[in-house]
């Protein structure tokens, strides 16, 4: 599974990157608005930041002018992926930057259904959001194990791109089901490592150690 931050801010994206579990990077207008900063320059920054594909969403809800954004968009650095809202006109958007080789992610998905347009419009990646569906009492997981299913049966190449990440165990769970890629708060990648076993036995070799008093240099 890959990795990718979903994050705008560049200094907590810098500090995960030198991990070398950073695989790319997703960002969005609520994201961007938090960051306080120019869209255009935290986009181009992250960019030279990380080499793999990084998420700019257009602004636009209609055909053309999201075409516009778009383009212009890809034109601001090789690794950029263009973000399209799941709607008709995202879709036929979608389609043309496909024939353009234009890298698309379509965002917010929510059925089945909707990750089969994608896939079948061409899209890079599709982003079914898990938490937002468990807060209105339904299985994001069940959503992404139903997407697995049907790329498995026709052979899309459309990656999974689990989102709306609120847990580790949307991280372990989406593995699991077969996600390509899982974009994580940097919060929730921090706290994959964690674990109360982990912490107990490093204390308890810590203690250990010291009282052989050596030193291994």
């Amino acid at each position: 599974m890959k990795f990718f931050i979903d994050s705008a801010e560049v200094s907590q994206i810098a500090e995960l990157s030198e991990t070398g579990l950073v695989d790319g990077v997703t960002t969005n207008p609520s994201l961007i608005a938090k960051s306080g900063r120019d869209f255009k320059e935290v986009i181009k920054e992250i960019c030279s930041i990380i080499n793999g594909p990084v998420s700019a969403e257009v602004a636009a809800t209609d055909k053309e002018n999201m075409l516009r954004e778009g383009e212009y968009l890809a034109g601001l650095a090789e690794n950029i992926v263009i973000k399209l809202p799941m709607s008709w006109d995202g879709l036929k958007v979608c389609k043309i930057f496909q024939e353009k080789n234009i890298k698309t992610n379509l965002t917010l998905c929510f059925s089945a259904n909707q990750a089969l347009l994608a896939a079948k419009a061409g899209a890079t990646y599709i982003s079914p959001f898990i938490g937002r569906l468990d807060d209105i009492n339904l299985d994001g997981m069940q959503l992404i194990a139903d997407i697995r299913a049907i790329y498995n049966n026709y052979s899309f190449s459309t990656q999974i791109l689990a989102a709306s990440i609120r847990s580790v165990n949307h991280v372990s769970e989406a593995a699991i089901i077969g996600a390509d890629i899982a974009t994580i708060p940097p919060k929730i990648l921090h706290q994959l490592v964690n674990h109360p076993l982990t912490d107990k036995g490093i204390d308890s070799f810590v203690r250990d150690w010291k009282s052989t008093g050596q030193s291994i240099l």
